[in-house]
């Protein structure tokens, strides 16, 4: 071997000799011999480098994966050998591998096993039996065989193809048939013969075990030999983690319900007796989440032969299940009101399900409606946040907590399902007990009273969140806690989590305001000072921000008394603040977009006269205008790039606050009946000159390209006379990425004020086109990944462009631009069609090519059209679907070629019995089309029914294909 090569293995290698051993590696890898130098470097202990024998057993691994069917039965057997003598030697070394080789060994072990087992080798186990023993490091060995050949057979995660999983099955049938009861006694062995002695050994028997349980016969290990032993590991403190997960297995197994109930119930009997249902007893946490585990798998177990028994009918046999399921429930509930959440987690599987059975049940026992409200409790307990909760700086204990808040919610919407009056008196009692006394309790009680009523919303539905009509009983109670929160005060509280859950819970309950609208003074006050907006927590204002915006939108009728008052207190929050002077706002740019289109809303939806409404929006608007302008003047004059960037940054941030303004205004309130089409003309005036400033151009043409989207929507052909010019400063020097956003701005005009801007587009057609082509004829590197999608974006965009032109009736604009510029966009959608493997892109081309050829192609169409229809059109309707990337299996691809049967429907329709002629006579014989097929094919295309054509044609085209 290359020993300078094997240098570079060690991690600790500088990078030219890891580079070395990275390339020496993919050398052995094809090398047909190099395998048997690492082979016997193992055989014969040549090395003593850990690094260098995990390299050896790479090269195996690789070996055996890929090449091992090139292999003479004399070398096949070289390997077989080479494993067993490495095998036995490890009994004899002093000190035992280190664990990383002996897991890649037992993978290695497996990939042979899985290659030789049905065919070369079915003494496999029999002969490693031999060589192990009982001899500690070969059990181990052993066991990790066991676990890596379990990976290969069973394991979810890997992906195996239809062959393999076949050959899997196979031979699963055939261990079962040989050699499992061999492998089940060595098992029984090494549990007994270790599990007082080397406790490392036996959890990797348990994990075996309990890995296999699965798919070999139950009755093997579920017998009494070997539930007493596993019973008896329960009370061993280094053992019974694994043999709590090793009896779950055996209960998780699928098997006969009554023969599951009675499994169930005779561990069940045991592990009481031995005293483990008492928990409050267990200090060891980590066990009792492997035993809540336990108790859940058992649980759901007997619920799931309940459901199977009463499906069957067997009311009797379902009716002992019950009985056994309600013997698990105070176990249950123990679990899951336990302090530790993951104990409580594990359990909540069998929780959840009970209620479910209790849901179908019609009358509830007085013990299951105790049960109900012990569960309600327990939630609610469990629920509330603990002391060591870091709300400024949530890592992960704060995030598991949250998941498993949501566990937790999902329990409360079966309660809910179970006894909706049940939940609403429990969440009433605790929410006004709490509340009464709200100043001297502690945080994380006031938070979990105020989430409940939150949660109440989602776990007792309603359409439309008419919480506050219908049932009286239910309105009643929720207007009361709602009524409470508001007046109670208590979003005065001095944590973040009530704040936050306050303002929620405020807006969630928004319709409460419709029914008693005089709280809505008091809560516009929260929003606005120090327990909103103004709060000193950054994660609160910038939540408000939002629940603000919301608020407002869904109460706007309400609004118009306190309109001018909280325009007046919004005023400094929508600052633009400039990246200089270390001026630190409030709120963050993204929240400023909400507090400006609040703004919006509440001058749009007010009850004031137009002139009224024009002269609000201009004192809205004007500060950022005038900001906009000095800005834009530094920016010119800016040397530093970062200050560059800053500034540019500050001028996006005032468009796109302009432009969320807007969308305020609807149809029933235009920008023109709100009379406040000049500011915005204004503003576009204000905007546009930053489309020609040199730097920064990214991020300014982008701000100015949405708010023209969204003034082309509300200005309608107000904006018409900005266009001109806005469209030539943002076709300058341009790259792909900013013509791909510049054409759906076109797309939209076009489409939206047609005949109207047909002028405007016949002059900028061909810039447009120039300066597509342009950036796709650059030159780019072969692999350049990124550059490639960009062009394919690009040509998906042109395409898309022909398209909203053709589609909008204004075909003059091409036919106008000379026939040889015609022609060239022409040709470029026979291009597209035909010669790029996108079928997103083909299909809009033959959307174009049909539409072309229904405005063009009859007797009175522009001179040389018909011509182009028989010598491009036509054979592009075949050609494509005759390419190899044209993948009829392809769901894109299919309505491409949908698309390429309608071109030829219309080309027909247009053209009459001359195309049928052309294709009978001329083209279709060039393709060497047998006369037979060429009259099936004719007469489909001649059949009134587009889609008997549609699957004519594809059926003509899988036929065509190699």
């Amino acid at each position: 071997m290359d020993e300078q090569a094997l240098l570079g293995l060690n991690p600790n290698a500088d990078a030219d000799f890891r580079q070395r051993a990275l390339a020496y590696f993919e050398q052995l890898k094809i090398s047909p011999d190099a395998w048997q130098v690492c082979a016997e470097a193992l055989a014969q202990r040549t090395y003593s480098d850990d690094h260098v024998k995990f390299f050896c057993f790479q090269v195996l691994e690789h070996q055996i994966k890929f090449k091992y069917s090139e292999l003479t039965a004399a070398q096949q057997q070289l390997i077989r050998e080479t494993l067993i003598t490495w095998l036995q030697a490890q009994m004899l070394h002093p000190q035992p591998e280190k664990t990383f080789i002996r897991n890649k060994a037992a993978q290695v072990f497996a990939l042979l096993f899985v290659t030789e087992y049905l065919t070369k080798w079915p003494k496999y186990f029999f002969d490693i039996l031999s060589v192990v023993d009982l001899n500690p490091r070969g059990v181990d060995l052993y066991l990790r065989i066991l676990m890596a050949i379990d990976a290969e057979l069973v394991d979810r995660d890997v992906v195996h193809t239809s062959e393999e999983a076949r050959r899997n099955t196979l031979i699963k049938d055939t261990m079962r048939e040989q050699c499992i009861p061999n492998l089940v006694e060595s098992w029984y062995q090494i549990l007994q013969n270790y599990q007082y002695t080397n406790s490392e050994v036996t959890c990797q028997c348990l994990e075996v075990v309990g890995a296999y349980v699965s798919w070999i016969d139950l009755t093997l290990i579920a017998n009494d030999r070997f539930i007493n032993m596993l019973l008896g590991h329960m009370s061993i403190e280094v053992l019974r983690e694994e043999a709590c997960d090793c009896l779950f297995e055996i209960v998780n197994k699928g098997m006969d319900p009554i023969d599951k109930m009675k499994l169930v119930e005779s561990l069940c009997q045991v592990l009481q007796s031995a005293g483990f249902f008492s928990i409050e007893q267990e200090e060891d946490v980590d066990f009792l989440a492997r035993f809540s585990k336990l108790v859940n798998g058992m649980g759901q177990s007997l619920i799931v032969s309940w459901t199977k028994l009463i499906k069957n009918g067997d009311m009797k046999n379902a009716q002992e299940a019950l009985q056994a399921i309600e013997t698990k429930v105070a176990l249950m509930l123990q679990l899951l009101i336990h302090e530790d959440d993951d104990i409580s987690s594990n359990i909540i599987g069998f929780c959840y399900d009970y209620l479910h059975i209790l849901k179908q049940l019609t009358v509830l026992s007085d013990q299951q409606k105790a049960n109900v409200e012990a569960i309600m409790l327990a939630v609610m307990k469990k629920l509330t946040y603990d002391e060591e909760y870091n709300f400024e700086n949530e890592g992960e204990d704060e995030a598991m907590f949250v998941e498993y808040r949501k566990q937790l919610k999902l329990l409360l919407d079966r309660l809910a399902q179970v006894s909706p009056e049940l939940l609403l008196a429990s969440v009433r009692r605790v929410f006004s007990t709490t509340l009464q006394n709200w100043q001297a309790t502690r945080f994380m009680e006031v938070e979990v009273a105020i989430r409940l009523l939150y949660m109440l919303a989602e776990a007792l539905p309603v359409s439309h969140g008419a919480h506050f009509s219908g049932d009286v009983s239910k309105a009643t109670a929720l207007q009361d806690m709602i009524r409470t929160l508001v007046t109670s005060g208590v979003s005065a509280y001095q944590h973040t989590s009530v704040t936050l859950e306050f303002f929620e819970t405020i807006v969630r309950y928004e319709k409460f305001f419709a029914v008693e609208p005089q709280h809505i003074p008091c809560v516009l006050m929260a929003f606005l000072d120090q327990r909103g907006l103004r709060h000193s927590s950054p994660k609160v204002r910038s939540r408000t921000a939002y629940l603000f915006s919301r608020f407002v939108k869904s109460l706007n009728k309400q609004m118009n008394a306190f309109i001018e008052d909280i325009l007046n207190r919004i005023q400094d929050l929508l600052e633009l603040s400039p990246p200089e002077n270390g001026y630190q706002s409030l709120l963050s740019s993204d929240d400023q977009l909400f507090i400006y289109e609040t703004a919006g809303v509440l001058i749009v939806n007010s009850d004031y006269p137009a002139e009224r409404k024009q002269a609000l929006m201009r004192n809205l608007l004007t500060p950022l205008m005038e900001k906009f302008k000095i800005l834009l003047e530094k920016l010119m004059l800016a040397q530093d790039e970062e200050r560059q960037a800053a500034l540019a940054d500050c001028l996006n941030h005032a468009v796109g606050f302009a432009s969320r303004t807007s969308k305020a205004f609807s149809n029933k309130q235009t920008v023109k009946q709100c009379g406040c089409s000049e500011v915005y003309l204004d503003c576009l005036q204000t905007f546009l000159p930053a489309l020609s400033c040199p730097l920064q151009k990214e991020i300014l043409r982008s701000g100015v390209r949405t708010f023209l989207h969204r003034m082309i929507i509300c200005l309608e052909e107000e904006v018409l006379p900005f266009i001109p010019s806005a469209s030539e400063h943002m076709l300058k020097d341009c790259e792909a990425k900013d013509l791909q956003e510049f054409i759906p701005l076109i797309n939209q005009i076009t489409a939206k004020f047609k005949a109207q801007v047909s002028p405007f587009l016949q002059q900028m057609f061909m810039p447009l086109l120039h300066a597509i082509f342009e950036v796709l004829l650059r030159p780019a590197e072969e692999n350049d990944q990124s550059a490639a999608l960009e062009k394919q974006m690009l040509r998906r965009s042109y395409f898309a462009f022909l398209q909203t032109v053709t589609g909008s009736g204004m075909s003059e604009v091409i036919a106008n631009q000379g026939a040889e510029n015609v022609e060239r966009v022409l040709v470029t959608v026979i291009q597209g069609a035909v010669e790029y493997p996108d079928p997103i892109a083909q299909k809009t081309c033959f959307i174009i090519l049909s539409k072309l050829v229904d405005l063009w192609g009859g007797k009175d169409g522009p001179v040389g059209f018909a011509d182009f229809v028989y010598k491009h059109i036509v054979p592009a309707c075949f050609l494509a679907p005759l390419k190899q990337t044209f993948d009829l299996a392809d769901a894109q691809t299919v309505l491409a070629l949908s698309e390429c049967a309608v071109t030829l429907k219309t080309i027909h329709l247009k053209r009459g019995p001359e195309c049928i002629q052309y294709l009978q006579q001329e083209y279709l014989p060039s393709l060497q089309v047998a006369p037979e097929i060429i009259q099936e094919f004719c007469q489909a295309l001649q059949q009134p029914d587009a889609k008997v054509f549609k699957n004519y044609l594809k059926v003509f085209f899988q036929r065509a294909k190699p």
